[in-house]
């Protein structure tokens, strides 16, 4: 199957927010609940993962990349992670990535979804560590649709153990806010003395 669509721009984009961050910021909020050293930790993580499901990798693509306190992140990770990210995208040009089914983080799914997952995580999790960090982050169209029609049909009470339960954003408002409300995130979030205001509390 030829790939529907190129994850490298997400992936660099999230690679960008990574290396600009500074090691006073691993400690502020994100709009995940959790500590921006641990989200890093976690898009460590999923990267792997999410290439290992291009690869039809088993052993690395069960690894479920949950989250954790940032305490296992990588000392160099500003070169790990936009490593991993590199590799993911790459993984994902290739046909075969996206015959049949795959697996990541324990789930099996059609390839394509996978992938569709795999662009989800990289673009908000973008979003998280910029917002948390004040950094600007700029979203392919092409890449914002394809989770505007992947995302759509999401619950309200949301997907557990991925999203939390949605945030209602009008059909009026940019794609990306209505992107981040199906994946239970304030567009609005921002830090507030040092402590999250993420008010939906997301599983993802």
């Amino acid at each position: 199957m030829h790939p529907e669509f190129d994850l490298s721009p997400a992936a660099d984009a999230l690679a960008d927010i990574v290396t600009a961050i500074d090691d006073p910021q691993l400690d502020a909020p994100t709009p995940a609940d959790i500590p921006v050293r641990a989200l890093i930790e976690h898009v460590e993580g999923l990267a792997e993962a999410f290439r290992a499901a291009a690869a039809k990798d088993s052993l690395g693509a069960s690894a479920a990349p949950e989250f954790g306190s940032g305490a296992a992140l990588s000392a160099e990770w500003r070169t790990v992670v936009p490593a991993r990210l590199r590799a993911l995208a790459q993984a994902w040009r290739e046909p075969a990535a996206w015959d049949g089914d795959t697996e990541a983080g324990g789930v099996t799914m059609p390839a394509p979804v996978t992938a569709r997952v795999a662009l989800d995580e990289i673009v908000v999790h973008a979003w998280d560590l910029a917002r948390a960090t004040g950094q600007e982050l700029k979203v392919d169209d092409s890449d914002l649709a394809v989770l505007l029609d992947f995302l759509q049909d999401t619950p309200a009470e949301g997907t557990p153990g991925l999203f939390g339960p949605t945030v209602p954003i009008g059909s009026a408002a940019p794609v990306l806010h209505r992107v981040l409300g199906f994946t239970g995130r304030d567009p609005f979030w921002l830090p507030r003395h040092g402590e999250s205001a993420y008010r939906s509390k997301s599983g993802v």
